[in-house]
């Protein structure tokens, strides 16, 4: 069973999103991170940018696949997560922790509102 934060909401495409104020932390969720396997290195070239939601903001390498990652809500990448540059397993031993990916200025917070519930997600997953 994967763990799924009651304080979060979801992306269809196993991002997870923490909103406080205008500022969102995004990560990859339990489910994708196990999907994907050991995290070798993720690259984010979108710091600075605005990228909008559901967008490729970086990819994510695992030792058997590439995966790209795409943010649940628009704005600007303000920051990535150098300990996870430092560590990518940090991505799989602490996904919803120390292993976050990127902080976004967001352009729209009720974009937040239209994300997965974590009983959607868990349905999804199935």
């Amino acid at each position: 069973m994967s763990n799924i934060p009651a304080n979060l909401k979801y992306s269809n495409d196993h991002e997870w999103c923490l909103l406080e104020g205008d500022t969102a932390t995004i990560g990859i969720t339990d489910f994708a991170q196990s999907q994907l396997g050991d995290i070798v290195f993720v690259d984010v070239p979108t710091v600075g940018e605005t990228v909008a939601a559901g967008e490729v903001f970086g990819s994510i390498e695992a030792v058997k696949t590439v995966s790209d990652a795409f943010l649940p809500m628009g704005g600007e990448v303000t920051e990535f997560n150098e300990a996870v540059d430092a560590d990518p397993a940090l991505v799989n031993k602490d996904p919803y922790g120390e292993g976050w990916l990127v902080k976004v200025k967001v352009s729209d917070p009720a974009e937040f509102d239209a994300l997965l519930t974590p009983a959607q997600y868990a349905e999804l997953i199935g």
